[in-house]
């Protein structure tokens, strides 16, 4: 049995630099292979978020799989009601995966190909076991893959468009060349490729700007833009696999269609014109006149060969990738923005989500509710309608949206009051849950702010102008803007936010506050009775009163970064960021730094009075270590998973991973630290 190993505290022996590199080196090496492989942390969502590729398995109409945006490969065994994790194809999370082929020949053969965002970095990767381990293609490495397909004619023939340009494997993607002119300036960002099922040889590309063909495997190079309007970016190519000739092509300026091999284009006038873009081009594998057309604006769908195309979905589904099951023509799937995966049964007409098992969420809120710690709530970002709040009363295994209200709005806090009220701090302010109503739970706006100011004015007293102060309310207004933290645990109500600083004494119903010594913005709170804390990334200030007056804190001058603050019993402050962990017993006076701890670059801390343990994370990392707030020592529990948030749900540990939802501890793990 494994245990949590114990570190020397504080007070024992300094130890050398070189020992403690050793010492982290063995802790982070050498256990993972423990933890990893027997107790790994699991994933429970909510469901849903970013799918970008979908590929289905020849004779296997129900075995799909699923590529993210965060380097993870899914696969479904039943025609993608329901997901799992099945490999990541690095440790980074930044891969975007737009492309799985699945061998036509050898099933168990599967072909990935990915990019990043921000920096050009990519590559090929390939997998003999059924996508269970995957193996990177050192001649691809780096590259940014943005279109992968096979031969039809010659499987062993494969082709890949990447930044660079056009790349051409023989030997079933194990060897790589470029085929397209080295440093041309019109054939690189290659952004979709088809080939001819007659003829591997024969290659359509379409680059950012204008298409391209060659017959002979990439020796010549032809224009074929007859038709489209100049500079169009070409985001899908489909050629009919009956009748080559027939070509379907989407850009940025429509959707265009040629008979002629791609000699002439001409626009195909279904769709209407405006700002969207069509990412990909399904051609139904039974019914060659139907066309899916996957845009940023929704799905449209053509049943006769183009001439007019219908919209069937909303304006609001982005899709980046469709699925037709060629057994079943009717059963489409969709990869889309935020809302993951939709399905059809009726050839599009109606579709549902279904995620179930799959979590691409950004979580930036996590909350354990306090009297019931197998409710969970998770407030995410970036994903509009989709997104908002989700609870599960069930310790993640099912969750619920709660977004009514909201309108879209990104959610960035979220706290509960001893008496059960819940708020939540929105990039548009304040909202606080309804309680529920015919079934239904409801965000409404909160956050009125009440000041009062100090006007000055004089009177007339036997023949004498006096000046003379009197307190007066300010103009109501309502907090708006950006929210970073809640605290609602106090005396009183904390709110920080991107104009300020706001306490709130009659539970909500006002708030009172602003700028704080001249600055807003504060990223983190924490509260202890009628003191607080708020901290900006260099700065802190403190109140003792619970929000009247605030005062600045000193630093240690070592510290460059705060991301997160919280206190222990007996007004224990606890400060961590990029420096480790800071911790001040009176108030500011004098701070500890916990040295021996081998992480720094921490950017979470929460007291679980539980465990009556401060619990610390990092970004960077996929270690927890929990500390006893006496002694000092620490013991640390790996998770496989790089987190932002680390809570307490009566004794068994809740985190708010990167880019994958949340994650929760195993229980026979808890089970265990707790006995210890």
């Amino acid at each position: 049995m494994v245990k949590a190993m114990p570190i020397l505290p504080l007070r024992a022996r300094r130890l050398s630099g070189r020992a403690l590199l050793l010492l982290f080196a063995v802790l982070v090496c050498a256990a993972p292979c423990v933890f990893a492989v027997q107790e790994p942390w699991s994933a429970v969502g909510p469901d849903g978020g970013d799918a970008r590729s979908l590929a289905g398995v020849p004779g296997q109409p129900d075995h799909i799989y699923m590529g993210s945006t965060d380097s993870w490969i899914y696969e479904s065994l039943d025609g993608g009601l329901s997901w799992h994790r099945l490999a990541r194809l690095d440790a980074s999370g930044e891969l975007i995966v737009d492309h799985i082929l699945v061998d036509s020949v050898h099933p168990a053969v599967l072909y990935a190909g990915a990019w990043t965002v921000g920096h050009p970095d990519g590559g090929v990767w390939i997998s003999h076991d059924a996508g269970h381990t995957w193996k990177a293609v050192a001649d691809m490495r780096g590259q940014s893959i943005r279109a992968l397909v096979q031969a039809p004619s010659n499987p062993r023939v494969l082709y890949a468009g990447a930044m660079g340009g056009v790349f051409r494997s023989a030997d079933a993607g194990l060897s790589w060349t470029l085929i397209s002119p080295p440093g041309s300036l019109e054939i690189h960002e290659i952004e979709s490729l088809a080939v001819d099922p007659r003829d591997s040889g024969v290659v359509y590309a379409g680059t950012w700007h204008l298409p391209w063909k060659t017959f002979n495997a990439g020796k010549n190079w032809a224009s074929i833009k007859q038709g489209l309007i100049d500079d169009s970016d070409v985001f899908s190519i489909v050629l009919d696999p009956v009748n080559p000739d027939t070509v379907f092509l989407s850009a940025c300026s429509g959707i265009y269609k040629s008979e002629n091999g791609a000699f002439l284009f001409r626009k195909i006038q279904g769709i209407p014109s405006s700002a969207r873009r069509t990412r990909a081009l399904r051609q139904d594998p039974v019914h060659r006149n139907i066309v899916y057309a996957g845009t940023t604006e929704g799905l449209y769908k053509t049943v006769d060969g183009g001439a007019t195309f219908q919209r069937m979905t909303g304006p609001g589904v982005i899709v980046n990738d469709v699925y037709v099951d060629a057994n079943n023509p009717g059963r489409v799937l969709l990869a889309t923005d935020r809302g993951g995966v939709l399905l059809s049964r009726d050839g599009g007409r109606s579709f549902t989500p279904s995620n179930q098992g799959f979590s691409g969420r950004k979580v930036e809120a996590l909350l354990v509710d306090s009297t019931h710690p197998a409710r969970f709530y998770a407030g995410v970002v970036n994903d509009k309608t989709y997104g908002g709040v989700f609870v599960s009363s069930d310790s993640g295994a099912t969750w619920s949206q709660i977004a009514d209200g909201l309108d879209g709005s990104d959610v960035f806090a979220l706290a509960q009051a001893p008496d059960g009220t819940l708020l939540a701090g929105t990039n548009r302010g304040l909202f606080l849950l309804d309680p529920p109503a015919a079934g239904a739970l409801r965000w409404m706006p909160t956050g009125a702010v009440q000041n009062f100011v100090l006007r000055q004015s004089t009177v007339l007293l036997r023949r004498r102008r006096i000046a003379v102060q009197t307190s007066v309310k300010d103009t109501p207004g309502q907090i708006q803007g950006h929210v970073y933290a809640l605290n609602l645990s106090g005396q009183a109500w904390l709110a920080s936010t991107s104009t300020g600083l706001f306490t709130s004494r009659d539970h909500g119903a006002t708030w009172q506050g602003g700028p704080v010594l001249g600055a807003a913005g504060y990223l983190s709170v924490a509260v202890q009775g009628a003191t607080m804390a708020a901290a900006q990334r260099s700065s802190l200030v403190l109140s003792t009163d619970a929000g009247r007056l605030w005062m600045p804190v000193p630093l240690p001058a070592a510290i460059t970064r705060i991301d997160a603050l919280a206190f222990s019993p007996g007004r224990t402050l606890w400060l961590v960021g990029r420096e480790g962990v800071h911790l001040t017993r009176d108030l500011g006076k004098t701070w500890l730094w916990i040295n021996r701890l081998p992480l720094r670059d921490i950017n979470d801390v929460y007291y679980d009075p539980a465990q009556g343990r401060v619990l610390v994370s990092s970004r960077s990392s996929d270690l927890v270590f929990s500390l006893d707030p006496q002694r000092l020592d620490w013991t640390w529990l790996q998770t496989g998973w790089h987190l932002s948030l680390i809570r307490s749900a009566a004794g068994r540990l809740v985190a708010a991973s990167l880019y994958d939802g949340v994650v929760v501890q195993p229980r026979a793990q808890s089970a265990r630290a707790a006995s210890q």
